[in-house]
């Protein structure tokens, strides 16, 4: 990464792009704004998104409105207990030459596109589960000993109902840690709802009205690379990662007596890249504190194993995350208590 500065010739029309695809999600997707701008923030990052919600909340409407704006190839896996890894990984087959030779020719599977959507992905088996986790990590499908690059670049988008559990399979805790973002998908508000109904007969969204080039969208990606972070900010969410064990000398109260595993250093990475792409839709060559704090819930909810005292006691990884965010400090300088009352 070049240490030069982002100057605004170079921010502003990125990030003019970047509030251009927000604005063309919000008319797609009504009433979640702040989910478009984390599921921008994820892609930008490079990063794949678990999205978890209720049937019908738009979950699949989102990542296909995605698919169209930034005019990526996209494919759809429907995960069901008796998908196997060939389903969506691909397969030999024997052939006959022309010369009259067999030979096995390999068909390559839904996962070879830009923008896959693992449709209610914990329906699967662990099997087919397992599949993904070479291609999610390093962007490649090994089968019979020959490794095949995916397109780039390449991102999976799962969703997940929360309270359908029969017939299904929940994720390894290998595999949510390659998701860079969990992000829960409410329900719509009154207002939302009824715009809905009034605007949209039978609830089709319209098309977007905007269509990103691969051109911009990997300049996008180039100015992405060059917003700054400062080292008191990267140093912050080092901490912050590290303090999830609950061995860490800065381990709250509650990651000890509720945590049994903390997040990976993959957490780290994702927490940096997430917030440099914040910052980018805000407008600014660096990344502050509080990009970190905005996103540091979607990287760890997930990756926070709790132990069976957390379920006794109604924790969840979301209240612990708040607790951690609210106690560990931004510089890391533990203030006399007069001088820190005085500072606020």
């Amino acid at each position: 990464m070049t240490e030069t500065m982002l100057q605004p010739e170079e921010l502003t029309p990125a990030t003019t792009l970047a509030n251009n695809i927000l604005a063309q999600l919000d008319r797609v997707l009504l009433g979640h704004a702040e989910l478009h701008r984390m599921v921008l923030a994820g892609i930008l990052s490079r990063g794949h998104i678990l999205l978890e919600g209720l049937p019908g909340v738009g979950k699949t409407a989102l990542v296909k409105a995605l698919g169209e704006l930034l005019q990526l190839q996209f494919k759809r896996v429907q995960f069901t207990p008796d998908l196997m890894p060939g389903d969506i990984l691909g397969t030999h087959i024997l052939q006959e030459n022309n010369d009259g030779r067999r030979g096995m020719e390999f068909h390559a599977g839904p996962i070879f596109t830009n923008l896959l959507l693992a449709d209610e992905i914990n329906r699967a088996s662990p099997k087919t589960q397992s599949a993904l986790l070479e291609a999610m990590q390093e962007r490649a499908v090994t089968l019979l000993g020959t490794t095949r690059p995916l397109p780039d670049p390449f991102f999976v988008l799962a969703s997940q109902n929360p309270i359908e559990l029969e017939g299904t399979y929940p994720l390894p805790e290998a595999q949510l840690d390659r998701f860079l973002f969990k992000l829960n998908v409410s329900g719509a508000a009154v207002e939302t709802l009824d715009q809905i109904i009034s605007t949209r007969r039978r609830g089709i969204a319209p098309s977007p009205e905007l269509a990103v080039s691969a051109e911009e969208l990997q300049g996008l990606f180039v100015v992405l690379e060059r917003i700054l972070l400062p080292r008191p900010v990267s140093r912050y969410i080092a901490r912050l990662v590290a303090a999830t064990h609950p061995d860490a000398a800065e381990a709250i109260d509650e990651i000890r007596s509720y945590v049994s595993y903390g997040a990976s250093p993959r957490a780290a990475i994702a927490m940096a890249e997430a917030a440099r792409a914040y910052a980018l839709l805000a407008g600014r060559p660096t990344v502050g504190f509080a990009d970190v704090k905005t996103i540091a819930g979607p990287v760890l909810n997930h990756r926070l194993v709790l132990n069976y005292k957390a379920r006794f006691d109604g924790v969840t990884p979301q209240l612990i995350v708040g607790k951690l965010l609210a106690q560990i400090d931004d510089a890391g300088v533990k203030l006399p208590r007069d001088v820190e009352l005085a500072a606020r």
